[in-house]
């Protein structure tokens, strides 16, 4: 999940089974919150894939403007 107008720095949230972890889009980082050990691998391996679209995306929320489609992991 990603909010518009946010705070920085540039990150998005990703919930799993009920538990929340906010992903730094730039160093890949947990700032708060925990997920699984397997939910986090699956999210960084995307995160990986994507942080160009999702920094994109940033940007995009900050402006108020609609979001990109991200593939999900394959």
């Amino acid at each position: 999940m990603m909010f518009f107008k946010d705070h920085n720095p540039p990150h998005f949230h990703a919930k799993y089974e009920g538990q929340i972890a906010l992903f730094d889009i730039r160093t890949h980082r947990i700032m708060a919150g925990a997920l699984p050990p397997n939910a986090e691998k699956l999210v960084r391996q995307w995160l990986k894939l994507h942080d160009h679209e999702l920094l994109d995306n940033w940007k995009r929320a900050q402006a108020a403007k609609q979001l990109k489609s991200i593939k999900p992991l394959e």
